[in-house]
């Protein structure tokens, strides 16, 4: 009689480890909940569930970068929130103040993020300055250009053309009229429907292949909600203004780094060198490339960061960005990023970051103050990250 296990067909249920993966989207939904009936409904006002991703869409893309960083070793950058202020400081002034086009200004603020981060990846890549001293150094030269740039003054943008590439609503002919949005319905039927193509040729190319995979109810049970989830949003936003072009930037960024780090070799390298660096590098991958690449897209992510965040609210002064930062670590952490590196999802990060918009739009529906608020944020972190130190050390890793 063989002893051999076999490797193949669908793994059993298991409660505990289903509940231990999925435990900050249980935490997301139970928030969620919580605070439909703490507001009596309010939240899931039509109006409010189309500005939950807009008015967090900052956070999402910026946490996008800010996972590569994390990967690397539970690094983080301090500088991105500084960085958009002058980015956006860049962009107010050239089209406001000068007239430049928005054509120009556009990729070149772009390019300015980029720099940005280049300089801080050059250091921390080969130099090997510890990133967080060089992007706390980052956070005050990039905040004092960003003051030096706006002469200490809050600039408006009023701009139509650059204000609709970033915050316009689209419609599409046969539609959507004045009075009937159905866009957002018909798009969210077919990313249904990749879904759950998606899921049954992965699960064809596994069980041919004699992979181990999930069973078929877990499979197919989570693409049952995540599209009664989502066409149940799409519904709502058809009762608004319909699909926000702000939206398609924040998913577009989050499906590219989603692709880079799931199904790339080179995106590979980031939780490699977050496991173990000394094997990575002998493994003949240049882990200072990797670092400088990591932050070097971090300043390029944070300069798109401050067009959005201009476009959205209009206009720029020097605290713009403040503490921005922080929301983009707390998403990832929250989303179950390790402190100590190597792992992370793009999913979970978006998670991290939509719990964090509920709570923080929750408690303002509520008339909740900003300082609770913080409180509230803060509490959500520190249990995240207790949870995996204490998951690491029972693992032994």
């Amino acid at each position: 009689m063989s002893t051999k296990k076999e490797t193949s067909g669908a793994s059993q249920f298991n409660l505990g480890e289903f509940l231990t993966k999925n435990s900050m989207t249980i935490a997301l939904v139970v928030v969620f909940v919580l605070f439909y009936f703490l507001t009596n409904g309010r939240l899931l006002y039509a109006q409010n569930m189309s500005n939950l991703l807009l008015q967090n869409g900052y956070v999402l893309v910026m946490a996008c970068g800010m996972l590569l960083c994390i990967l690397t070793g539970g690094n983080i950058d301090l500088s991105v929130g500084s960085v958009i202020c002058m980015v956006g400081g860049l962009a107010a002034v050239l089209i406001t103040n000068h007239g430049v086009s928005i054509f120009l200004t556009i990729p070149l603020c772009i390019i300015v993020g980029l720099l940005a981060g280049i300089w801080q990846g050059y250091w921390i890549g080969y130099v090997r300055i510890p990133p967080f001293i060089t992007t706390l150094g980052g956070m005050f030269i990039f905040r004092g250009f960003g003051r030096l740039i706006l002469d200490s003054k809050t600039v408006s943008v009023q701009d139509a053309a650059f204000l609709n590439i970033f915050t316009a609503y689209i419609k599409i002919p046969g539609l959507d009229t004045d009075t009937r949005i159905l866009s957002p319905l018909v798009i969210g039927v077919v990313v249904v429907a990749i879904i759950f193509y998606s899921t049954i040729s992965s699960r064809a190319k596994k069980a041919k292949k004699g992979y181990r995979q999930n069973s078929a109810l877990v499979d197919f049970g989570r693409d049952i909600i995540i599209s009664a989830v989502l066409l149940f949003y799409c519904y709502l936003l058809c009762q608004y203004k319909g699909i926000s072009v702000m939206l398609l930037w924040v998913v577009a960024i989050c499906l590219i780094y989603h692709f880079i780090t799931s199904k790339t070799a080179f995106g590979r390298y980031f939780y490699a060198v977050g496991g173990n660096e000394k094997a990575t590098k002998l493994s003949g991958i240049n882990t200072n490339k990797v670092y400088f690449i990591a932050y070097a897209n971090m300043g390029l992510l944070a300069g798109l960061c401050g067009l959005l965040c201009l476009a959205r609210v209009g206009s720029v002064n020097g605290s713009t960005g403040t503490s921005f930062e922080m929301d983009a670590i707390g998403s990832c952490f929250i989303g179950g990023a390790s402190a100590y590196g190597g792992s992370g999802k793009i999913s979970g990060v978006i998670i991290g970051a939509l719990l964090l918009g509920v709570i923080n739009m929750g408690m303002s529906i509520m008339g909740i103050g900003d300082s609770w608020q913080y409180v509230v944020k803060g509490g959500v972190l520190l249990v995240a990250v207790i949870f995996d130190v204490v998951s690491h050390r029972k693992s032994g890793k």
